[in-house]
């Protein structure tokens, strides 16, 4: 079989397996959690024969391998089932959130990128001095410290008690006046009041974006420079940096193009594998700014004991999981001829 064709079933089969055992973990914790669906439907004050009506309507007295297979076709189908929270079809619910938390993690991940990469660089090349400890302090912190901690301090901090005013805005995703104005077409508030030359709406998004985005960020930015730090040593201690300064080029060009031009490739990887974990990690900073995406979604589902909605929610962040790792795996091996 040519390489090519091999590589596209080989990858095919490896998704298609890894979505089946998501589809199978999902199952499996919609049936083992202590919360019965059709009572979050019917009340738990309803007639029994109602419960037993609903039950049957649900399939829920059918053997357990029949309803997996109901499950796995329903799904197939796209067919998530309804929100009991919201009465609206849950895959419905997750096209209105999810590009809520896309631009939150986007942002968040540019954060990362763009002070952990140079961070990372300069941590390696001042390895031992205090340039080196400064940083990796910063990312120690980054890992140690609660992300709902740091979001309620930072509300705390630059929203309530700012001393000259309000620094950065309250929750949510714009102010309540700027709310409706625009109409969803992507989802992602910027673009599309970009698109709808809504200005005002736009600045307004955009600052409404900052703290909860830095602050999520902060653990990408920590877990960047930590990888582009340990890239880098690496490749300052290889024979081509060495010849290169033997030959007079100038230092930050060893760095800054040399040794960097060949970190980015694992660096991919690393940048694709944070990006995945802000979109399904984003949950507690969502809560604690109020923010309307698939992470509260799937927190005040759970709260109402909203089962269709929760297992819609987990599954479609598995499956952004394994589409990420997939997407940055195909990267790796187009960067690098080598990995093919």
């Amino acid at each position: 079989m040519p390489s090519p064709l091999r590589t596209v079933v080989s990858v095919t089969t490896t998704v298609m397996l890894t979505f089946l055992g998501l589809l199978m973990v999902t199952f499996i914790i919609g049936r083992v959690v202590p919360i019965d669906p059709v009572l979050a439907i019917v009340g738990d004050r309803a007639p029994e024969h109602v419960v037993e009506r609903v039950r049957e309507e649900l399939g829920l007295n059918k053997p357990l391998y029949e309803q997996f297979a109901i499950y796995v076709w329903n799904v197939l189908r796209g067919d998530l089932g309804v929100s009991v929270l919201t009465a609206n079809p849950v895959l419905e619910d997750i096209k209105r959130v999810f590009p809520a938390t896309l631009e939150l993690a986007t942002v968040a991940t540019l954060f990362g990128v763009l002070l952990g990469v140079p961070m990372g660089v300069l941590a390696a090349v001042y390895q031992g001095r205090w340039p080196d400890q400064v940083i990796r302090v910063v990312g120690l912190l980054g890992y140690s410290i609660p992300v709902f901690w740091l979001g309620l301090m930072g509300l705390l901090i630059f929203y309530a008690r700012w001393p000259w005013g309000e620094l950065v805005p309250g929750p949510g995703r714009v102010d309540v006046f700027y709310d409706g104005l625009v109409d969803q077409v992507t989802g992602v508030l910027l673009i599309d009041s970009a698109m709808a030359g809504e200005w005002e709406v736009f600045w307004n998004a955009a600052w409404h974006l900052v703290l909860p985005a830095a602050i999520l960020g902060y653990f990408s930015l920590a877990y960047i420079s930590r990888m582009t730090r340990s890239f880098m040593l690496e490749q300052l201690s290889q024979e081509y940096v060495t010849t290169a300064r033997v030959k007079g080029v100038k230092e930050w060009r060893v760095i800054w193009v040399h040794a960097l031009g060949n970190v980015w490739v694992p660096l991919v990887t690393v940048i694709a594998l944070s990006y995945a974990n802000l979109l399904e990690g984003s949950v507690l900073t969502e809560i604690v700014f109020a923010w309307p995406g698939l992470g509260y979604y799937l927190t005040q589902s759970l709260l109402k004991a909203d089962m269709n909605a929760v297992l819609g929610a987990t599954m479609v962040v598995g499956a952004v999981f394994i589409g990420v790792n997939l997407l940055s795996d195909l990267l790796y091996k187009l960067l690098d001829p080598r990995a093919r």
